[in-house]
């Protein structure tokens, strides 16, 4: 992996995240890919189930929200980035700081996504 392909599989994710069903997320996860909400968050595993939870978790994909991320770093097979998401109109709704860890197979799908959802405090 480099910067530049860390940097299309998370516009990918966002584009999926703003495009109706679940198809998107075969282009960006592997079939027995694990997806991590939160660090003390059970994984859920497999495509089937990461499609499941991304439907459950996303108002649809009309919802309205601003995403800004920078790569920090590419190791490898592993990318890391800090994202930043304001939801709601006008914007305020929530907001979250993450970071993401990627981990991907040669064909960039991602095997291991781990997210540290963090929220200012209200």
């Amino acid at each position: 992996m480099d910067i530049a392909r860390v940097r299309d599989w998370i516009a990918g994710y966002e584009r999926a995240w703003r495009t109706p069903g679940v198809e998107p997320l075969a282009e960006l996860f592997s079939v027995d890919a694990s997806y991590l909400q939160g660090p003390y968050r059970d994984p859920v595993v497999g495509l089937s189930a990461i499609a499941r939870m991304w439907e459950a978790e996303r108002d649809g994909p009309g919802e309205v929200f601003t995403m800004t991320s920078e790569v920090v770093a590419v190791d490898g097979d592993v990318g890391v980035a800090r994202i930043e998401v304001h939801y709601g109109e006008p914007p305020g709704r929530a907001e979250f700081r993450d970071l993401w860890i990627m981990r991907f197979d040669a064909d960039g799908r991602c095997t291991s996504f781990e997210e540290w959802p963090f929220a200012p405090p209200r």
